[in-house]
């Protein structure tokens, strides 16, 4: 699971380095490290990593809502704005002009003033929309984050079983294995 959680990842932080999209780019770095510590925490026995990874688990599905619902543009969302660079750049979607099937043009200016390095592209002929593809690949994060968080929860709760069943040899209990319980104790003074 974590190895397709890790590819899908890293799958998606290619793309949107490709686009220049800041905010999916820190998203994800921030789910690699994640799941490399919830990877960790499950071979170490530390279950406080993997309730970092559950908790993060809910927020990165709760990122990825929030990205279907930009790019379907719902509640007065618009994926023409520039919210995903941060408003540094006028980035978009790699997608939008590299998707299956898309035939790409780029039109120079003819008009005087306009900058020689300023171009119009136009994108036809595109099988999927790029927003589809966006929506897409954050459905198939929540899927794979929702089994990971069954999966974390699963863990967390047989490593608080194991905790809460372990026994010193002769420690706690109220007898030993060697000998029968005593009725009364015989105290001595020391």
């Amino acid at each position: 699971l974590c190895v397709f959680l890790q590819l899908a990842a890293l799958e998606r932080q290619i793309f949107d380095f490709l686009g220049f999209q800041w905010a999916p780019i820190l998203g994800n770095f921030l789910q690699i490290i994640v799941v490399i510590l919830g990877l960790f925490g499950t071979i170490q026995f530390r279950p406080r990593y993997i309730v970092v990874y559950t908790v993060w688990t809910a927020l990165w599905v709760t990122w990825n809502v929030f990205i279907i619902c930009f790019y379907l543009e719902v509640g007065g969302l618009s994926k023409e704005t520039d919210l995903m660079t941060f408003n540094i750049s006028m980035h978009r979607s790699w997608w939008r002009e590299h998707g299956p099937g898309c035939v790409r043009r780029v039109v120079r200016p003819s008009a005087p003033g306009i900058l020689e390095d300023y171009s119009y592209v136009s994108v036809t002929g595109c099988i999927i929309d790029f927003q589809y593809l966006e929506v897409i690949h954050s459905g198939i994060q929540i899927l794979l984050s929702l089994v990971g968080f069954v999966y974390a929860c699963y863990v967390i709760s047989i490593f608080m079983e194991e905790e809460d069943s372990f026994d010193f040899i002769g420690g706690l209990d109220s007898y030993c294995y060697r000998q029968p319980p005593q009725e009364h104790v015989e105290l001595k003074p020391v």
